[in-house]
């Protein structure tokens, strides 16, 4: 997902150093150990009123203490929950009668009437379209919802589930979206750019159509790296996958990674930068009730082997979806927040240090 912690491109042969991503990192797998300390949030949020499912996080940068939290409640009549740092439901500032939302992310700067506006944006599952609003005010800036994955078939595929807004280094601004199942044929991610309409509102124009899937189970949980150039996915009971977020850059896979030790299904998927090139990639074992933690960079010899690193306990229950931020909010979170969705209708909220701990870096 795009986020505040803003999200190279490298001459590789990207099928040679998949195969060899995916062999390195099972390898690596294997030596790591989870700790049997379960990590506590310092805030659990308000509940919502049906179904927690996938957090974003929209840093203010006028006031970082004033930041909020958006929160997807994946109901038939769901909504996008907004909170303050505090976990505290901002009630005048909730989106309801939303169709199952699903995912959420957010972006910066997407000019809307010669201004820059800040946007939180959804899949709507039961409509097909994806709904945006403007941030902080969440107001809704696409003319009553974006209807995308058009011309298919199926209803199921159909079914919008996953988001992530990738911005490309000119300031195109694009949404990545999955959905319940797909084709297997390199299809299944569908990839518009977002734009002013001419009104003053979004507007979405198909611009490719990428991404393997295992037909193993679903893909949901999408993350994009801006500064890298980079698509994460889960291929929930596979493994994670990766490729260029400029679709000018073509649609080979460049990794295949964290495809052993899940217990169930891999789920959200964040990413913590200690630097322009450094930093994690977490990506929640949802069944464990743990994150697994890769190495963002990869190596020296291959920029595509995400090794894991560590994997962390958490007090939240069976996470679908995550986000995190390494800039100083406040007191309470001087070096990031990592917030998490558990099972029992809220929203965890962890510091960075403590999912870091004496393994794991700060920004830089």
């Amino acid at each position: 997902m795009l986020k505040y912690h803003s999200k190279y491109l490298f001459i590789v042969l990207p099928f040679l150093f998949a195969g060899c991503s995916e062999k390195l990192t099972q390898a690596n797998t294997a030596a790591v150990v989870a700790d049997s300390t379960v990590i506590k949030p310092v805030i659990v949020s308000e509940k919502v009123q049906f179904d927690s499912d996938d957090p974003a996080i929209w840093v203010n940068p006028a006031d970082p203490s004033k930041s909020l939290v958006i929160g997807t409640d994946k109901a038939s009549d769901g909504a996008l929950y907004v909170f303050d740092l505090q976990g505290k439901i901002q009630h005048d500032l909730v989106v309801k009668g939303l169709k199952r939302p699903n995912n959420v992310d957010v972006a910066y700067a997407l000019i809307l009437n010669g201004k820059a506006t800040d946007i939180a944006i959804t899949t709507e599952r039961f409509t097909h379209k994806l709904r945006i609003f403007s941030l902080p005010d969440m107001k809704p800036v696409d003319q009553g919802g974006l209807p995308v994955f058009e011309g298919e078939t199926e209803k199921e595929f159909r079914d919008l589930m996953g988001i992530s807004i990738y911005t490309s280094k000119t300031g195109k601004m694009y949404a990545i979206v999955g959905r319940k199942t797909g084709p297997k044929d390199g299809s299944y991610l569908w990839q518009y750019l977002l734009s002013d309409d001419g009104t003053g509102h979004v507007k979405a124009d198909l611009v490719r159509k990428f991404g393997n899937y295992s037909g193993k189970k679903e893909i949901e949980a999408i993350a994009v790296d801006n500064e890298l150039g980079y698509i994460y996915y889960s291929d929930e009971q596979f493994g994670v996958r990766q490729y260029y977020a400029d679709p000018e850059k073509g649609n080979e896979e460049l990794a295949l990674f964290a495809t052993t030790g899940f217990k169930e299904d891999h789920e959200g998927i964040s990413i913590y930068k200690t630097s322009a090139i450094e930093g994690y990639i977490l990506v929640s074992d949802q069944g464990a009730n743990r994150f697994q933690i890769f190495n963002r960079a990869g190596t020296a010899k291959n920029p595509f082997d995400h090794q894991l690193l560590k994997i962390v306990n958490v007090s939240a229950g069976h996470s679908d979806g995550s986000d995190v931020v390494n800039v100083p909010l406040n007191d309470t979170f001087k070096h990031g927040l990592f917030v998490v969705m558990s099972d029992d209708k809220t929203f965890h909220y962890y510091r960075w240090e403590d999912i870091a701990g004496k393994d794991l870096k700060l920004k830089k």
